[in-house]
């Protein structure tokens, strides 16, 4: 009898699994202009409020830090972080935080390093003496990575370079060597490949010199405390696109993916590594 109380208080001092919203907050990092960021994520909104039968809202953000606190502050549920992000958002949660799903393009993501031909700019060595932009200080693809491989060439940005500066975005990199305001760049490979076939870069002034070797990137994340299964969901949504569904191939090529696979977050590892020995984490 005593064992069987002793059980009960235990299951009734068991708190509910997680927090369930009534409207479910959606952000992502801001890597291209807002406009753009609100044309390929309001339908993601839309297509999660569908399927799980739940108001779904995005809810665009300023800078990378203001999604990383804004999970942090419970004030979004699911964000579209870069890998440094995520590992920033995970360690600001001591571990809460659920990486959930990534496009399969992400566990082989790649930086291009970007120049006008006229600066003779052909190695990461050549960079020395001139003008750089990274994206955002916050970016994988746009600073992490790409400091890290200058790091291992031998290149110190704020040593070597007679200039380095942040644009903010991949997109805005690229527009700022185009000008002439930097003299080369680098940013996602995937907003790169964008810009070139939706003719907002011109690649007779615009080349990529250098690619990096391939890194884990991209991952939707979730507050730790969000209900298990509402988690599950929101997995099951992204993981059923089907890309010779017309309606789930739309929002695939607005993500610019054929399909998204779960994630385990030991794969992030190498990026916290990365971020350590450049300087940017302790």
């Amino acid at each position: 009898m005593r064992a069987l109380l002793t059980v009960l208080l235990v299951v009734l001092a068991i708190p509910a699994w997680g927090y369930e919203p009534s409207v479910l907050k959606v952000s992502a990092i801001p890597d291209e202009n807002p406009n753009e960021l609100l044309r390929i994520y309001s339908p993601f909104a839309d297509y999660l409020s569908k399927e799980l039968k739940l108001k779904v809202q995005f809810i665009p953000v300023v800078d990378y830090a203001a999604t990383v606190e804004g999970l942090a502050a419970k004030k979004l549920d699911l964000v579209w972080y870069g890998g440094f992000t995520s590992v920033q958002a995970v360690r600001r949660m001591e571990g809460h935080a659920k990486r959930l799903v990534l496009r399969q393009e992400d566990t082989e993501f790649k930086s291009v390093f970007i120049t006008r031909p006229e600066t003779g700019i052909k190695a990461l060595k050549d960079l020395r003496g001139k003008a750089f932009s990274f994206g955002s200080t916050g970016s994988t693809s746009g600073h992490l990575m790409p400091r890290s491989f200058l790091l291992k060439d031998g290149v110190n940005p704020e040593r070597d370079m007679k200039q380095v500066a942040y644009s903010g975005a991949h997109d805005a990199t690229a527009l700022w060597v185009e000008s002439g305001k930097v003299d080369a760049g680098a940013l996602n490979f995937l907003v790169w490949d964008k810009l070139v076939q939706t003719k907002k870069i011109d690649t007779s002034k615009v080349v990529v010199f250098w690619t990096t070797p391939p890194y884990v990137d991209y991952v939707w994340t979730a507050r730790g405390d969000l209900d298990r299964g509402l988690q599950e969901r929101i997995s099951s949504a992204f993981l059923k696109l089907d890309y010779s569904n017309p309606e789930h191939r739309r929002l695939l090529d607005l993500h610019r993916t054929k399909k998204y696979i779960r994630a385990h977050d030991e794969d992030w590892k190498g990026i916290e590594e990365a971020a350590i020995a450049s300087g940017l984490l302790k």
